[in-house]
């Protein structure tokens, strides 16, 4: 399967809680919902509903996990596309301290070789294993040159302080962008493929 990564980020970066001022208050961040700030965008809608028409499996790091699988698993609507593909497809954790995972259809939960355990995922025949959010995660299997496409949107806004998809020490690389897209909210969509180390 192909590992994609997919984001929503401010012009500095950072991609922690964009939805709500609740969504992840962590290490002091009080700028949650910025991305809400510019309203319903059917641009972004259309884009998010895109990827998950592509998923297979989820994989998620345990912020994102419990935070997801909260607002997610309630929602039993038929009609609403992406709650029957998140709630349905099967999903894998990295957690350290999970034990007996609650959201229905997790498939595993691991925490040692995560490099390991993801490559024996990507083996597996399907499209896409996706992962939304995860901070971290992303962080470990970028450095680990793991993730095949990012899928980032990216917010006219800036927040300072906060979780950035690429860490002071991530592994520098140059990528192709596949896609872009400028949205009429003043965002903007790419795909973006690593093309090659930098070191």
């Amino acid at each position: 399967m192909k590992l994609t990564v997919h984001a929503f980020v401010t012009l500095d970066g950072v991609m922690q809680a964009p939805s709500t001022p609740e969504e992840d208050t962590s290490y002091g961040f009080d700028q949650g919902g910025w991305a809400s700030s510019f309203g319903d965008d059917d641009d972004v809608d259309r884009v998010v509903s895109d990827w998950f028409k592509q998923t297979d499996e989820l994989l998620y790091g345990r912020g994102t996990y419990d935070s997801v699988s909260t607002f997610w698993s309630h929602v039993t609507d038929p009609d609403d596309q992406i709650a029957a593909t998140i709630n349905a497809a099967p999903k894998h954790l990295v957690s350290s301290s999970t034990v007996e995972p609650r959201w229905e259809n997790t498939a595993s939960v691991f925490s040692g070789d995560i490099e390991g355990e993801v490559t024996a995922l990507k083996e597996r025949s399907g499209r896409e294993l996706q992962v939304h959010g995860s901070w971290q995660l992303v962080q470990t299997l970028h450095n680990a040159g793991l993730i095949d496409e990012y899928r980032i949107i990216e917010f006219p806004v800036v927040v300072g302080p906060g979780k950035r998809l690429f860490s002071d020490n991530a592994m520098p690389y140059s990528f192709d962008v596949v896609h872009t897209e400028l949205f009429d909210s003043g965002a903007v969509y790419r795909a973006l493929r690593p093309a090659a180390s930098l070191q």
